[in-house]
């Protein structure tokens, strides 16, 4: 039941990700980590930081974010 759980929030996160023009198979926290360059990203991070040391980091997905609709 807790895997179960864990796999509802990460695709409501995805979902979330999607609704602002993400790609659909990656989470807000690896959209952020990657884009730490921009101002609203880096205020995204700062917070899942402040929650979460270290979170963004762990959360970066290489292979995913190429179906991204900006």
């Amino acid at each position: 039941m807790k895997k179960y759980g864990l796999n509802i929030l990460i695709s409501l996160d995805q979902f979330a990700n999607v609704l602002i023009g993400g790609d659909p198979d990656e989470t807000i926290s690896s959209r952020a980590a990657k884009n730490q360059h921009k101002w609203h990203w880096r205020i995204v991070g700062w917070v899942l930081e402040k929650i979460d040391p270290g979170h963004l980091e762990r959360s970066i997905e290489h292979d995913e974010g190429k179906d991204a609709l900006k």
